[in-house]
């Protein structure tokens, strides 16, 4: 069950979708503020950072998509992206800045409750139970206390689900994840969910890892990790 200290903020600037969207939240446990605009958002953000955000991507000034941008530059509270339209391109851009989820309108908002218990159960204990822990492997090394990933001396910057998958990958080394169980451990889900937002996450941490990345996609499974090039490799 929500504690009453779980704020989540609902930008939103269809009234009717947003009060609906609060509604449910407040049935479920949580308490919500609404705010119409980017700016107004990102002032909200900016006075006290909620638990989690549910960001419309179509917004009358700034566009979700700059709005979680803009948030990831000095935070990493989950998001969840709305979009209207059923467009790859719209939620593979919202993942690439940051989101964490998306959903697409209309949606069932016990959908859209269940997605925001999942991602904040992902973003709570469970996570702090690994902040002491340490994964190197070949040229990488990941620290799970302070959510850094090095290659080499060099940091990487990765957005919080894209560290959550690499940790998850290094953590079972040596076995195969399928798209399902990565979207049930990386993202919480308990239910079907849409596989493509994994393979989005692991296109960009090839991107950002370049030849360091030792995540290897095993067809019509999933993924795992290749061993590592040095004998270097040490959990701590």
């Amino acid at each position: 069950m929500a504690t009453a200290t779980q704020t989540v903020l609902v930008v939103e600037d269809e009234s009717s979708i947003a009060s609906f969207v609060a509604l449910y939240l407040k049935n479920a446990g949580y308490a919500v503020k609404t705010s119409a605009t980017g700016n107004d958002a990102l002032a909200e953000v900016a006075a006290e950072t909620p638990a989690l955000i549910v960001l419309d991507l179509m917004l009358p000034d700034i566009d979700g998509i700059e709005v979680c941008r803009r948030i990831r530059k000095t935070s990493d509270v989950p998001i969840l992206m709305l979009t209207a339209r059923d467009e790859d391109v719209d939620k593979i851009i919202g993942l690439e800045v940051g989101a964490d989820d998306y959903l697409t309108k209309p949606f069932n908002p016990r959908e859209l409750v269940a997605r925001v218990k999942s991602i904040l159960r992902r973003s709570g204990p469970e996570r702090r139970q690994i902040e002491s822990k340490q994964i190197r492997h070949g040229d990488l090394l990941v620290d799970a206390g302070r959510r850094e990933v090095h290659v080499g001396d060099e940091e990487v910057q990765l957005a919080p689900k894209e560290f959550d998958l690499l940790w998850e990958l290094l953590d079972h080394r040596g076995l195969v994840l399928t798209r399902d169980q990565l979207l049930e451990r990386v993202w919480g889900y308990t239910f079907a969910g849409d596989t493509r937002t994994v393979d989005v996450h692991v296109r960009q941490l090839r991107r950002k890892l370049g030849d360091a990345s030792p995540i290897v996609t095993v067809w019509g499974v999933g993924y795992k990790v290749a061993p590592a090039k040095d004998t270097g490799e040490a959990a701590a």
